[in-house]
């Protein structure tokens, strides 16, 4: 009867990184920023859960708290680096976050090479299982993925909404990304917004990191993240860079993707189809918003043309 809903389960086991990633790039967006480190901070939250998943016990309930919430910490510090950066010395959070994309693939890298993460009697590059007490529970048995995390992705995307349309903090956001000089005149402080900004950004690709590892992997090894931190920016622009709009980007590319690995398995056709198909998607989303660009553009040199001549006589 549950294999019915094995690829149910496995479009939504893919989705749920892709929420959380997507919204980290979304609400960067509402501000006025571009995170592109979301690969970078979804590592490091799914090495801080990792560490504490496999080297403490605690009780279930309050050891996949603790762990979810050290790789919170561990992706919100490093994105709030990233708007640090920004604030203190003006560097541009886009290159800023492309460089430190690379500091955590190696990083990682390394680490997996250390005594304290390699797992024992392993010579690749592989951290120890997280304690059971440490994954998040199935919803559906052993025998389906699904997990638990799929809450944790919605309540984050409630969240996200919340802090955008309901609190004075996300006021502030909002207004910086629609006028950055008229918020600084309003008083806002720009450095402060910054900083926050990218600093709940990383938190919520480090989630990503920890409910991926938690509930789908189970163990820490370099290609953690695959492309998710990148297929996040295509989410987030898909959804218009809204909560609601990333988490049904997030389902589209979710079935894609885990239609793709069938199409695979069952026809050998190749998978890349399913890259063409999401590029085409990104294609005609942007499309509308491109071509009132270039009409506006087309319009305003007509209007130039039509005063020159005016003023010619």
């Amino acid at each position: 009867m549950l294999h019915g809903f094995y690829p149910l389960s496995e479009t939504i086991v893919t989705s749920t990184p892709l929420i959380l990633s997507g919204l980290s790039v979304a609400l960067a967006f509402r501000s006025g920023l571009f995170n592109i480190g979301a690969q970078g901070q979804f590592i490091f939250g799914a090495i801080g859960a990792s560490y504490v998943g496999f080297h403490y016990n605690f009780s279930p309930v309050l050891h996949v708290t603790i762990a979810i919430l050290v790789g919170v910490l561990f992706g919100g510090l490093f994105g709030g680096l990233v708007g640090l950066l920004k604030a203190k010395t003006g560097a541009h959070e886009v290159i800023v976050t492309i460089m430190l994309n690379y500091v955590a693939a190696l990083f990682i890298l390394w680490l997996l090479k250390t005594t304290v993460f390699l797992r024992e009697g392993r010579q690749d590059p592989l951290a120890p299982e997280v304690n059971p007490s440490a994954r998040l529970p199935k919803l559906l048995g052993e025998n389906l993925r699904i997990h638990a995390g799929i809450f944790i992705a919605l309540f984050a995307a409630g969240f996200v909404w919340w802090l955008l349309n309901k609190s004075t903090l996300g006021f502030k956001f909002r207004a910086v990304g629609a006028n950055a000089n008229a918020a600084r005149s309003a008083g806002i402080s720009i450095p402060f917004v910054t900083t926050t900004t990218m600093f709940i950004c990383g938190g919520l690709a480090g989630l990503g990191g920890a409910v991926h590892l938690l509930g789908t992997e189970h163990a820490l090894a370099a290609g953690i993240a695959g492309s998710l931190g990148f297929d996040a920016i295509t989410v987030a622009l898909l959804g218009q860079a809204t909560p609601i709009g990333t988490v049904f980007g997030a389902f589209l590319f979710g079935a894609l993707q885990t239609g793709g690995r069938t199409l695979l398995s069952n026809t050998g056709t190749s998978p890349d189809i399913v890259q063409v198909i999401q590029a085409l998607i990104v294609l005609f989303i942007a499309a509308p918003a491109l071509m009132k660009s270039i009409f506006r553009i087309k319009k305003s040199f007509a209007d130039k043309s039509m005063t020159a001549k005016g003023w010619n006589g």
